[in-house]
């Protein structure tokens, strides 16, 4: 049995079959599991998560922001950008079956000593916590009326979290947090505007991950979302978006549950003539 954490896949299916291949993944033995951004900027987000469906169990993938922004697309909660490529998803026969995979996904998981986010922990948090707030936002999007969430699910404030938050606000906070989170203060006060590499914080911000004192800095934390970071493997963080859908590597990671052994493996994101 092997298990493999893999980077944003962003609708990039032609890039993910071979990086499945060039692991020898086989889904009766192994596990996958995929740190959200499954769908949307890359050509084939259908078969992306036709293919992810078709595995079961032996793929864990959790939501991310684009994830989430195909749901409201959907729905007719947000418009379209113009950067989205999910007009076949969307008018595809079997649409509302992936539609329902996808909101039946977690938004953080906790196995193999790995807590796995799409973007970010919020320094207050610990990894049990993280947990629970996720389990809270899977709750609300499994609901009949995940819809009502939807619709409120969008905005910057409250930028910090607070355990006295209740309704949309406490939910908001934790899907900004879960992701969209890239830099904050050492307070945990979220900013969303900047996008680029961690040299770019603005004054008074950093990284989450660089907050001292954060909680889950004992724990190993997966997350991707942001591209311009990079690869990073680090003793406790393993940053796995490598940009596949800017043309770049597509990035899976090997995990030895017994030892810190890890294997890198990635692909171009398109593949050599």
């Amino acid at each position: 049995m092997a298990l493999y954490l893999i980077g944003d896949v962003q609708g990039c299916n032609n890039a993910l079959g071979r990086l499945l291949e060039k692991i020898g993944f086989s889904p009766s033995r192994d596990t996958i599991y995929l740190l959200g951004d499954l769908v949307n900027r890359g050509s084939d987000s259908a078969c992306v998560v036709r293919r992810l469906m078709g595995y079961g169990a032996a793929a864990q993938c959790i939501l991310g922001n684009h994830d989430l922004h195909c749901l409201a697309v959907a729905n007719g909660i947000r418009p379209a950008h113009a950067s989205d490529t999910l007009s076949e998803l969307l008018a595809a026969p079997d649409r509302e079956a992936m539609l329902d995979w996808l909101r039946y996904r977690p938004l953080a998981l906790f196995e193999h000593g790995v807590l796995m986010v799409h973007a970010g922990v919020l320094p207050q948090w610990s990894a049990t916590q993280t947990i629970a707030y996720s389990a809270e936002l899977a709750g609300a999007l499994r609901q009949i009326d995940y819809l009502d969430f939807l619709r409120t699910m969008y905005g910057n404030l409250p930028d910090r979290w607070s355990g006295s938050l209740a309704g949309a606000d406490r939910l908001r906070v934790i899907v900004n947090a879960l992701t969209r989170l890239r830099f904050c203060t050492a307070e945990g006060r979220m900013e969303f505007s900047t996008h680029e590499a961690p040299g770019a914080a603005p004054t008074s911000f950093m990284p989450w991950f660089e907050v001292p004192g954060r909680a889950t800095a004992d724990v190993t934390v997966a997350f991707g979302h942001w591209a311009s970071l990079g690869l990073m493997l680090r003793p406790r963080l393993l940053g796995l978006d490598t940009g596949c859908v800017w043309g770049r590597q597509l990035s899976a990671l090997r995990l030895a549950p017994q030892s810190a052994d890890r294997e890198l493996i990635q692909v171009e994101a398109k593949a050599s003539a």
